[in-house]
């Protein structure tokens, strides 16, 4: 093991000048330009499984963006752990906040800001650099690997449940290992354990049969902005309670442990406010800031437009108003039943003065994953020797949806290493990478291969 932990050492600038090439592909999933882009960072990908030393590599084509999967499988034997990432990203906008170009990686303090740099790239490069520092410092590994890393995180996964289900002996494995994930503060080796679901949703509202000047229609119709911010209004009672008919039926409830070990966490909701420059939180009464982010659903308007929203002025009643929805899911909820009571609740809120579409745009399901399997003993061993203190276990407030995916059908409990922090913008502007963290995550990685052989 001196011998693959030294080769990281000696070999991490250039990890790092590896991961800026990465990170300057524009692989924007969700835009129909960077299709090109997509083709291209596969390609990255496939190279550098290759050149760690896997001794199969293959891109798969989907009606989407390619998946990349590549094995080795010379321990006979040992247990085989499947490494999923994804290597799509997030669109910059609003791309005047960025303080340098998004797709031009520049390290300040120690940190990498690049779209992409801690979700996903910089966590999964992470374990692309730990199996190469096993091949190439003393020849092999001690365990069986597989990588399934898509394109297509971002967008919902789409077509990477079908090729699952389709490819389950290929992916076989006694337990995935992903990083997407964050750590609970810097320098804190964290497994996550839990994760939320997503029901994400877009609704319509149509009032007049085109837009109508103000001044001669104003009062005598139905405002679909209006109506609109009225009715999401009405989504949650002065406790923050979602006022769903049915929502919280199947709501698995904290246990006692759990509300107790969240209370040990050295959580600050007063530094917590203030990163966010906010002059106090908000949420459902009667939870703390670490329950209601982790373990409880929510329900929140990403976005919301319609009508005039240019320079100057233009005095109209829109025709229609458009909002995006999601709702985030604990477990034992289901993400096609959350959509159902939504839409049936939404469209009563509605007057009859208007018409409403509910569109139910895509969603994935909450995870829990056992504390005392072996994998997840193994993981918490791992992070401790790499970081040199006791490894905490949290849950998130995100969702990665193939989670489920994987215990369902490849009946393969996840590990959930995550190195990167909540603090660094993910999905916003300067997101941004602890290279500490990634040094460390390569250690990590090296030694969760060694422990769960073991």
């Amino acid at each position: 093991m001196e011998q693959v932990i030294a080769y990281i050492n000696k070999n991490y600038d250039s990890y790092v000048e590896q991961l800026k090439q990465f990170l300057t592909i524009k692989s924007i999933s969700t835009l129909p330009e960077n299709k090109a882009d997509m083709k291209k960072c596969a390609e990255f990908v496939s190279d550098k499984l290759k050149e760690a030393g896997l001794s199969k590599v293959q891109i798969f084509k989907t009606e989407g963006h390619p998946i990349v999967y590549g094995e080795w499988l010379g321990a006979p034997g040992k247990p085989t752990i499947l490494v999923y990432g994804h290597y799509d990203v997030q669109p910059v906008d609003p791309i005047d906040l960025w303080d340098s170009p998004p797709f031009e990686p520049v390290i300040k303090d120690g940190k990498i800001f690049a779209r992409g740099a801690t979700d996903d790239k910089g966590q999964l490069f992470v374990h692309i650099k730990s199996v190469e520092a096993y091949f190439k410092s003393v020849g092999s590994l001690p365990i069986n690997i597989k990588f399934l890393i898509e394109g297509e995180e971002e967008i919902g996964s789409p077509h990477l449940e079908p090729f699952i289900k389709a490819n389950k002996d290929l992916l076989k494995c006694d337990t995935v290992l992903v990083s997407d994930t964050s750590l609970f503060a810097p320098g804190q080796p964290t497994l996550t354990y839990g994760l939320r679901g997503l029901s994400y949703l877009e609704v319509e509202v149509t009032g007049p049969n085109r837009d109508l000047h103000s001044g001669s229609y104003g009062g005598a119709v139905a405002n679909p902005v209006n109506v609109l911010a009225s009715m999401i209004s009405k989504l949650h009672d002065k406790n923050g309670k979602i006022t769903i008919p049915g929502f919280y039926d199947s709501v698995l409830p904290l246990t006692k442990n759990e509300r107790e070990n969240f209370k040990k966490l050295k959580f600050s909701e007063k530094k917590y406010a203030a990163d966010l420059q906010v002059a106090e939180l908000s949420g459902e009464k009667g939870f703390s800031t670490l329950e209601r982010t982790w373990a409880r659903p929510t329900l929140d308007c990403n976005g919301i437009f319609g009508g005039f929203t240019g320079k100057g002025a233009k005095t109209i009643i829109p025709s229609k108003a458009t909002a995006k929805i999601s709702m985030r899911l604990v477990p034992n909820q289901e993400p096609k039943k959350a959509s159902k009571l939504f839409e049936s609740y939404f469209k009563k809120l509605a007057p009859k003065s208007v018409k409403v579409k509910v569109t139910d745009l895509h969603g994935g399901y909450p995870v829990l994953t056992p504390l005392n399997h072996k994998a997840t003993v193994a993981a918490s061993k791992a992070m401790e020797s790499a970081f040199g203190k006791k490894t905490v276990f949290m849950r998130e407030g995100g969702s990665i949806p193939v989670i489920a995916t994987f215990d369902k059908v490849l009946k393969a409990p996840t590990v959930l290493m995550g190195l990167g922090l909540n603090s660094e913008n993910l999905h916003s502007p300067n997101e941004h990478f602890n290279l500490k963290h990634f040094h460390l995550g390569i250690k990590s990685s090296a030694f969760f291969f060694k422990y769960f052989a073991e």
